[in-house]
């Protein structure tokens, strides 16, 4: 493409793109690097020919080329206009110009003319003419701050705001974690408060029951009766009366109680059974005819059935008119405020417990072999005493100043269906005047010995 340097000034009309065409109305202007002669074949030999095709053009004004702005960047390009776009094309074909070789490369053909530097016009389109001097002056003025180019300033202001959006996010997320960590030694400290204060009370309490004085004992000799070891003769008859063919034959009946024992109630003395209330009543009544046997070996003591409590206190509550005639002198022979000991079995759904009427001592005891507490029990006990004794005596009996005692030194059990063995055996031993010598290795003893005693009808 051809360059020629000259300093022509550019009217208005030829801006103006609607401005008649000196070629024929029926063919469209084509801006081309290789236009060719209306009368003739041949290409232009010059670009000062192709020029003189157009009038002159005089701009009112001095035009200046500007970057783009941050703002098209942001909001995208406008609409560009027709006298725009021929300008982009017109710097797009002048791209580089070499003052030392002095001559302008255009990238539209690759062709090199040399030309005079000074006063140098690349017309490119046929339509706008730049003033390379005007241009030289402007990159002069501009040459110290060069702008970038538009991509790289967008990437700049990508990467600029991508940082600073990571820089708020990893603010924003330490100062989480700072928030979390403090609440955590907030309820660090507190959880070291509360294992403090419950190390502190559980050892002030272990001081409390070291300082609770011990009730005096007396030393009593514990006697073989209550460890003597079945004969085989006591054992082969109990084995016989758990085997299959005596379930449903009645094996012995206590005649006072009405309660007929047969090898199907018998069973639950059986390793790992539960106890019913045939074989604890059955049990309950030797243990007084024993007591009637020998007044002088035992201590005097009542022994009340596992029904009582549930009719003392029913589901309305409190009833002392349910079993106000359990206990006439006409069916006992006795009085309740004249006996050592009560014993009242408590069955609370799937367990076994014991609570104790010591009239000797003045105490109300609770013994549970799961070390369990209730004193709902022994606040009925106590009322259902004082109305007893008002009732059947004619006294007052102020049970305010006893004592509630909930056993603990007392033998566990370690297993799940043992509960009922023990209540027994807690009944036993105190009915005798004797400590709790025995543990959960003589249940299965106690097992055997209890089911020879009542297939005897006799305790030992």
């Amino acid at each position: 493409m051809g360059a020629v340097a000259v300093n022509r000034k550019r009217t208005e009309d030829s801006f103006d793109f609607n401005q008649q065409s000196p070629c024929p109305a029926s063919k469209k202007r084509r801006f081309s690097f290789g236009i060719t002669s209306p009368d003739s074949n041949k290409p232009y030999s010059s670009a000062i020919s192709r020029i003189s095709r157009y009038p002159d053009a005089k701009a009112p004004l001095r035009r200046e080329i500007h970057a783009p702005s941050r703002a098209n960047l942001r909001y995208g390009l406008p609409k560009p206009k027709p006298y725009d776009d021929a300008k982009r094309r017109a710097f797009d074909a002048l791209r580089f110009f070499s003052k030392d070789n002095k001559r302008i490369i255009d990238l539209g053909e690759d062709k090199e003319v040399p030309v005079n530097v000074k006063g140098a016009v690349s017309e490119v389109s046929s339509v706008e003419v730049v003033d390379c001097d005007l241009e030289e002056e402007e990159e002069k003025k501009n040459a110290h701050v060069e702008p970038p180019p538009s991509s790289l300033r967008r990437v700049d202001d990508d990467t600029t705001s991508s940082m600073s959006l990571a820089r708020q996010e990893a603010a924003s997320s330490l100062e989480a974690y700072k928030k979390l960590l403090q609440s955590a030694e907030r309820r660090n400290s507190k959880l070291e408060a509360l294992g403090f204060e419950i190390l502190f009370n559980e050892k002030k309490l272990s001081q409390l029951r070291q300082s609770r004085p011990k009730p005096v004992e007396k030393a009593l000799k514990v006697p073989d009766e209550p460890f003597i070891p079945l004969t085989e003769e006591e054992e082969a008859q109990v084995y016989c009366a758990f085997s299959a063919k005596n379930r449903r034959k009645v094996l012995v009946t206590h005649a006072n109680s009405n309660i007929d024992i047969t090898g199907e109630v018998l069973q639950c003395l059986t390793p790992s059974a539960w106890l019913n209330d045939e074989v604890i009543n059955v049990y309950l009544e030797l243990l007084k005819e024993r007591e009637t046997r020998e007044p002088k070996k035992y201590l005097k003591c009542h022994f009340f059935n596992t029904f009582f409590y549930k009719k003392l206190v029913s589901d309305s509550g409190y009833n002392y008119k349910a079993v106000r005639r359990w206990t006439t002198q006409r069916k006992l022979g006795y009085a309740l405020i004249d006996c050592d000991m009560i014993f009242v079995p408590i069955h609370r759904g799937v367990h076994w417990t014991l609570a104790v009427i010591n009239n000797r001592d003045r105490k109300f005891l609770y013994l549970d072999s799961l070390n369990g507490v209730d004193s709902k029990i022994l606040n009925a006990l106590a009322k259902y005493l004082g109305d007893e004794a008002k009732e059947k005596s004619g006294k007052d009996v102020d049970v305010s100043s006893w004592d509630m005692e909930f056993v603990e030194d007392l033998p566990q059990q370690q297993n799940g269906y043992d509960c009922g063995m023990f209540m027994l055996k807690y009944i036993d031993f105190f009915s005798r005047g004797l400590g709790l010598y025995f543990s959960q290795e003589h249940m299965p003893y106690f097992r055997l010995r209890t089911a020879k005693e009542i297939l005897r009808l006799r305790a030992d």
